[in-house]
């Protein structure tokens, strides 16, 4: 089977846009929640997000197109642009049939949604949008970035709750060690921070409510968590197989050597207490690999900052890695960015492939107070220097969906 690597990267979020911003502020721990501005919170229990600011689509996008894509879609195409130049590809010089465009989301187009339905019950039936249908369903996503680059060899936009664009990866994998493709466009966007999306992750009570201290908000492991924090943004990685890459000359940053997935069948929100099915991706994972517990450097962590959640991703880590475990470093990135939804896995993946490219394990900020259910080293607050050749990403979503990637040094 072909081994797949990672050529390219690109960024969209609230620390910054392009993969060289997005490093700088992983290393300095800089945190990117803040109180909403993209609509008026007042009303609202929950007032705090991860937003993308400053960001303008036509400086990603064809100015005719921006009224027709919903920022999801306008997120996923800047961040699917940056990896592309990222990775020195040339379309022109490819098989593009053997190119294909695994780009996915949670939630889609949410916010083109609640803006046409004001419409229709304001203005009538007939002044809703024609561009509705494609603003909203996610695999316009892949279809619009495979669109404008010519790419013919597939699209690919699998949904798995928070979860998405781990699968979505992952998928990719297999495609290109099958042989099925020679390069993927692969990774997710979310853009979900409306009134009604902020409304309903509130009533859930799954939110964290620290209104007077957004920065201070997202504390994945820290015994006063009391929520996650949506974030927004886009990431995505080019992923070749190795044969293409070394053909064409490409930068590696790092293997992607490992896949596993599993389902809790528990509960359609809450993780499954036994943490079985966690532990069966992780061990999934090594087995593709064909690596064992005693390999992995580090963990990526899903650690929302929810307390079941993350009480639960500790325990299946100690199950499966024993006394070892406390010797492996594990950090949560939504400690800076928030939660990105079905975008998580691939932001997360863009930081464990700098991790691993770079020697430097980013910090889970807020880090301040102990829990005992949470006993792991989750690299408090300051960025460390570690040689990370092997490391998990762990991404979880509603429904019970469990992803594990398993990324590695790369070494010819």
């Amino acid at each position: 089977m072909e081994k797949v690597v990672v050529t390219g990267l690109g960024v969209v979020s609230s620390i910054g846009i392009g993969v060289e911003k997005f490093f700088e502020s992983l290393k300095q721990g800089k945190n990117g929640i803040s109180r909403i501005s993209l609509f008026d919170p007042s009303l609202h229990s929950v007032q705090i997000a991860g937003e993308v600011k400053d960001f303008n689509p036509e400086d990603y996008v064809d100015k005719k197109d921006v009224k027709r894509l919903d920022r999801v879609q306008q997120f996923a195409f800047a961040a699917a642009k940056g990896a592309i130049e990222d990775s020195g590809l040339l379309f022109e010089k490819e098989n593009t049939e053997r190119i294909g465009v695994y780009v996915t989301s949670g939630v889609g187009g949410i916010r083109s949604i609640e803006d046409q339905v004001k419409v229709y019950y304001d203005r009538g039936p007939d002044r809703v949008s024609p561009f509705l249908i494609t603003q909203l369903i996610i695999d316009a996503i892949p279809a619009y970035i495979a669109i404008k680059y010519g790419l013919k060899g597939d699209t690919l936009a699998a949904v798995a709750a928070c979860a998405s664009s781990g699968k979505t990866i992952g998928e990719a994998f297999y495609a290109i060690q099958r042989g099925d493709l020679d390069v993927v466009i692969a990774g997710g966007a979310d853009a979900a921070i409306t009134p009604v999306g902020v409304a309903a992750f509130a009533s859930m009570r799954a939110l964290s409510k620290r209104n007077d201290a957004p920065e201070k908000a997202s504390r994945p492991f820290d015994k006063n968590r009391d929520g996650f924090v949506m974030g927004e943004g886009a990431s995505i990685l080019i992923l070749e197989s190795l044969s293409h890459a070394k053909s064409r000359g490409a930068k590696i940053y790092a293997e992607l050597a490992g896949y596993g997935t599993s389902v809790d069948a528990y509960h359609i929100t809450a993780p499954d207490p036994s943490g079985k099915q966690v532990e069966r991706s992780m061990l999934m994972a090594l087995q593709k690999a064909g690596l064992t517990v005693n390999d992995v450097d580090y963990i990526n962590a899903h650690g929302t900052s929810t307390p079941l959640n993350d009480k639960n991703e500790t325990f299946a880590i100690k199950e499966v890695f024993g006394d070892r475990a406390y010797k492996i470093p594990v950090s949560s990135t939504k400690s800076m960015v928030g939660h990105l939804l079905g975008a998580s896995s691939a932001l997360e993946s863009v930081a464990t492939v700098l991790t691993i490219n770079n020697g430097i394990i980013f910090p889970t900020t807020n880090y301040e107070e102990a829990d005992p259910d949470c006993d792991l080293d989750y690299v408090p607050n300051v960025a460390r220097e570690f040689n990370v050749k092997v490391a998990l990403k762990n991404s979880f979503g509603f429904g019970g969906h469990n992803i594990t990637l398993l990324y590695k040094k790369f070494e010819d």
